[in-house]
């Protein structure tokens, strides 16, 4: 481990040394970054470092751990929901970037109401197997009731859609662009939980210009705050 992350290091100040950053940055990111962060970094960067190609593949943290320390990507884009801290690795090394707000998004045809209210209403959430499905089921628990759940996907924008249909209430983050859609009804919860966006990349390599650019990029070109929550 002590002699890979020397490595890391040594390719990072031989890459710091060229006028150009060059070179390939593998990504992986989960869904909502592939959608509302990655496109504008990306559109950010082109201009600046041409001779920079970044790949991207859609993959959630848990799955790309491994592949990171093996060496298959270069940097993780990763999501942590409150309550549910992910496992970390001594192998790599996780920088925080910003937090983002979780909310609720109701069918406006059913009026702003409190989640407490909902219990007889149908909700699309993410699979069993996921921190988001587990953080928003213990909210709704809090709230003092147990979740119909009745849409399942891990895909944010179908449960938006099935929202914006009036057939579904959804617990959303801010980047799934929820405050944006007509026809939908977006509420703060208590105590406005957000979830936390991230980049983990294998020690020594934080450093790196390829890494330092894109992460800069992802910090400079997010969206800005949305208008319209109540």
């Amino acid at each position: 481990a002590v002699l890979l992350e020397e490595m890391e290091r040594t390719e990072a100040a031989l890459a710091q040394s060229l006028h150009e950053i060059v070179g390939t940055l593998r990504v992986a990111a989960f869904q909502t970054a592939v959608l509302a962060l990655v496109p504008p970094a990306l559109s950010e960067l082109e201009p600046r470092h041409p001779l920079l190609r970044v790949e991207v593949t859609e993959l959630e943290p848990d799955r790309a751990y491994p592949a990171l320390v093996a060496g298959e990507f270069d940097l993780i884009l990763g999501e942590e929901y409150p309550g549910f801290p992910l496992a970390r690795s001594e192998e790599t090394e996780r920088h925080d970037l910003f937090a983002d707000e979780l909310w609720l998004a109701l069918p406006a045809s059913w009026g702003a109401r409190p989640l407490g209210s909902l219990a007889s209403r149908p909700f699309a959430m993410e699979p069993l197997d996921t921190t988001a499905r587990e953080w928003a089921t213990a909210v709704c628990r809090q709230a003092g009731f147990e979740p119909d759940v009745r849409y399942t996907s891990t895909d944010l924008q179908v449960h938006l859609r099935l929202v914006e249909s009036g057939l579904a209430a959804a617990l959303l983050p801010a980047l799934s662009g929820a405050a944006q859609h007509q026809g939908v009804v977006v509420q703060r919860l208590p105590r406005h939980p957000r979830r936390q966006i991230f980049t983990i990349v294998r020690h020594g390599s934080a450093a790196h210009p390829r890494v330092q650019a894109f992460t800069t990029a992802l910090t400079t070109s997010r969206p800005g705050p949305a208008q319209g929550v109540s």
